[in-house]
This record gives C-alpha cells, structure tokens and sequence, in this order.
C-alpha cells in the first residue's frame, strides 16, 4: 500500500488505518453481536442496558440448536449444495465468458446484452414457472431442484467476460492456434488459466450467496431435508422467539463461512496480484 513519490517509498497516513479499522470493525460487529445474545438466556434479552460482556450458554445453546433442528443434514446439504452451485457456475460462466471476449461470432454483443439485462428481473416473478417444472420433473423436495436453476447466472458470465477482455490477450489465443490446438484446447491451456483469479474470487462469493440463500430453498425443501438457513427458521416459534437460541445458531452456520475465508483467503489474495500483474 506505499506510494512512490520522488523516489521514496511513502506510508500510508493514519486516516487510511483509520478507514480500514472502522470498515472491519462494522463487518465484524454483527458476529460479535449474534455471539453474545446468542451466549446468554432467555431472561437476560430483557434486561435494561446493553450486553457488553458474552454469557456462559452459548455451548449449550448450540446443542440445544442440533438436537433442535435436523442440524447436521441441514449443514450436509449447505455443503452439497454451495459447492455444485459453486463449481458449476465457475465452469460454464468461465466458458461464457472467453466465448464473449475472445470469440467472433454474429450476435455477440447483443446476446451479451441479453444476458445482462436479465440481472434486472427479480428472482420473485419466476418461482412460480421455475416451481412448477421443478414439480414436472419431480424434484421438489430434493436438492437437484435447488442446484440445477442456479448452475450458472447472468452475473458470473458478466464477470469472467469483462476480466477476460482485458486479462488475456488475443495474440496468446492466435498464437496456441498456430501451434494446432483446437477451441477448446486453447480455452484449457491459455484461458483457463489466465481466469483463475477471477474465478476464484467468483467462487467465493457464489458459494456465500448460496449458502445464505433461504428464498427459494424454503419454497422448494422438505422441511425433514433443508439447507441450514431453512433450518434455523425452524427455530422461530408461533408465539415466542428464542433470540439466544437463534442467533447461537446463526454463529454455528457462519462457522464454515469463516474457515473457508481464513483457509482461502491468502490463495485468493495471491490469484487476485498474480491477475493485477498480467493485466
């Protein structure tokens, strides 16, 4: 993060500390905040003052959570399907995407433009289409019917199209070409790799947004056979709400997130300078 200037290597100033300090401690509060209601009782919601300090339930919270809820099926399904989710947009939104920067074809743009402009319809207006073939082919209640509509999206295509396009350059493909590799040969050895970066960082965030994604699996899952955000909402009662025992299990459904950031992270951020440097 130094600059150059005159040839001294100068620090960052204080108010950029400042900046980053105040941006993570707003990401974080919210986890700290669940951990602490979600660490105590019942009765001390309702205590006056702010709680400062964590409880010493948030364990038995947490087996009260799993012995609750089908926990451990619902967490065996998030995983299931974040990652299918995860690998399938990954793959067919790499191949979209070479196919609209690097390829010439008529129609090209406006079939981009297609693609695009469908981000802007809400996901509401086809539960009901999508829910009825889901029902046709007989996979309500299976995770098939929460994996195969989000296989790839019009966001992941946009993605890897506009990195491609600046990341990969056409005299490296024309070059491949020469030495006798076919279409798809070229796609594996030169663009594959070149979209790493970019496909990784698409992998993260299609994998936390499927993992939070309760809409469309509430409608679709059995409620013996959820995904974990499902399975929390089995926590709410009609007439009383737990917020100890609710937010103890929001804490244990973002566990997995947090790994996976702290085991990916440091891969992630060295796909992303590798990427800055060839572009």
């Amino acid at each position: 993060m130094s600059r150059n200037v005159g040839g001294y290597d100068r620090p960052p100033r204080l108010w950029v500390y400042g900046v980053l300090l105040a941006v993570l401690g707003a990401s974080f509060f919210p986890i700290w905040w669940s951990f602490l209601i979600g660490s105590q009782d019942a009765s001390a919601l309702n205590q006056p003052g702010w709680l400062w300090i964590p409880g010493g339930n948030f364990v038995a919270n947490a087996l009260r959570v799993i012995d609750t809820i089908p926990f451990w099926t619902a967490l065996m399904n998030s995983i299931i399907v974040s990652s299918a989710v995860s690998i399938s947009v990954v793959m067919f939104s790499t191949l979209a995407g070479y196919a609209f920067a690097k390829l010439k074809f008529r129609g090209r743009e406006g079939l981009l433009i297609f693609v695009i402009a469908t981000m802007a319809i809400p996901t509401q207006l086809g539960v009901v289409p999508l829910f009825i073939v889901m029902s046709r082919l007989g996979w309500t209640g299976s995770l098939w019917a929460v994996i195969a509509p989000a296989m790839v999206t019009a966001f992941g295509v946009f993605w890897m199209t506009q990195y491609l396009r600046d990341a990969l350059p056409d005299e490296l493909i024309e070059a491949v070409r020469m030495d006798g590799a076919s279409m798809l040969g070229s796609f594996w050895h030169v663009g594959l790799p070149a979209a790493r970066p970019a496909a990784a960082m698409l992998a993260l965030f299609t994998f936390v947004g499927t993992w939070t994604n309760f809409f469309w699996p509430f409608i679709v899952l059995d409620p013996g056979n959820p995904t974990l955000p499902v399975a929390l909402q089995q926590l709410q009662a009609a007439f009383f709400v737990d917020y100890s025992l609710v937010l103890s299990g929001v804490v244990l459904s973002i566990i997995p997130l947090i790994l996976v950031f702290i085991f990916l992270g440091k891969q992630l951020v060295t796909g992303i300078m590798q990427g800055a440097v060839k572009g």
